[in-house]
């Protein structure tokens, strides 16, 4: 599907005409639809394939997902270029300790002519929402978020308006910097499907972002697909077979993280407050089927279990001040876990 879209982008340079965003390029196979977003995503970011990877899974199986790294790693450009690539609302809200929740869901509004109260939305009724350093908003705003991340609608006015579909939140916010900010409640971050970890780019890549950028050129983006083979992916991710020895394997991982004794892990038992909450099986079988789709199976492997349960288990298992004094991290217990649950 990329050579397709390439091929059609250079007939249409060649006959003069301009491809207009209103007439993207729908692709409703499995392999296809992702080759085509990533063929675009990857004309502006560089590297950092594992973000955009756990980005497209979130779009893919309608799961909100966390990104945590330093400033300047391209996390807001990735959602943005991600959401360019689907001719779709997008809506970037940067929070701040200031905000109020009528800010984000909307209010009522006085009409003089007709002497009512009417509904003004706020910035959440798009289909991607990106919440730029969701942590630096207060409590409020976090509640209000968090309505619309379960519930997908909002509340306000005495009114209910759910919000369409596709509806995806991703989210950003910086590890190193604290002063001023409202730490996510547990409550909370158990929505976010996944949390993904970002990391500094090779050398090779720093070198092709500085060749890239450094010049100020404008990269454009083109839609790809729309909501409507957005929505049918996640049908078929949805129906991807799973063997039940795979579902079995997901409840033992879930479980060691909750009684570590059990799997040959004791080890684990002082370090761990609590384990895993019932939605980390839930997004473990949903990202496992999304992994495989991107990998072009109709099937679910060990394999894409693993590869997932980082990014879906590293913000439910609560550590001990015990752990916390040892400097055991959360990703090292599920590293343990990993290596002790046996594979079917």
């Amino acid at each position: 599907m990329a050579d397709e879209v390439k091929l059609e982008e250079k007939k249409r340079k060649k006959s003069g005409a301009k491809k207009k965003a209103a007439d993207p390029v729908v692709s409703t196979g499995g392999r296809e639809l992702a080759d085509a977003i990533l063929d675009q995503v990857s004309k502006r970011i560089v590297g950092q394939e594992y973000m955009v990877e756990r980005v497209l899974i979130g779009l893919l199986t309608g799961g909100h997902v966390l990104l945590e790294g330093v400033p300047g790693l391209a996390k807001t450009m990735t959602v943005r270029t991600v959401a360019e690539t689907i001719s779709t609302s997008f809506q970037r809200i940067q929070f701040t300790p200031d905000l109020l929740p009528a800010d984000l869901i909307g209010t009522m509004i006085y009409n003089q002519k007709t002497g009512e109260f009417e509904p003004r939305h706020g910035p959440i009724f798009a289909n991607i929402i990106l919440a730029d350093e969701v942590n630096r908003a207060p409590a409020k705003v976090q509640s209000a978020l968090l309505e619309a991340m379960q519930e997908k609608q909002v509340t306000f006015g005495g009114q209910t308006f759910a919000l369409d579909e596709p509806f995806l939140v991703l989210a950003t916010q910086n590890p190193i910097e604290q002063e001023g900010t409202y730490p996510l409640p547990e409550a909370q971050v158990d929505r976010f499907m996944l949390k993904v970890k970002i990391s500094y780019p090779g050398r090779e890549e720093e070198k092709e972002i500085m060749r890239r950028f450094a010049g100020g050129e404008e990269i454009s983006i083109e839609p790809v697909t729309e909501p409507g083979a957005i929505l049918q992916a996640r049908s078929d991710i949805a129906a991807l077979y799973m063997d039940e020895k795979i579902g079995d394997y997901i409840i033992d991982l879930v479980h060691a993280t909750r009684q570590p004794a059990d799997y040959a892990v004791p080890e684990l038992v002082p370090l761990i407050e609590y384990g895993a909450s019932p939605r980390a099986s839930i997004y473990l079988a949903q990202t496992g089927r999304a992994h495989a789709y991107l990998r072009g199976r109709s099937y679910v492997i060990p394999d894409d279990i693993k590869a997932v349960a980082p990014d879906v288990f590293r913000h439910r298992i609560i550590t001990t001040y015990e752990a916390e004094a040892e400097e055991v991290t959360s990703d090292e217990i599920v590293r343990r876990v990993l290596e002790a649950v046996e594979v079917p």
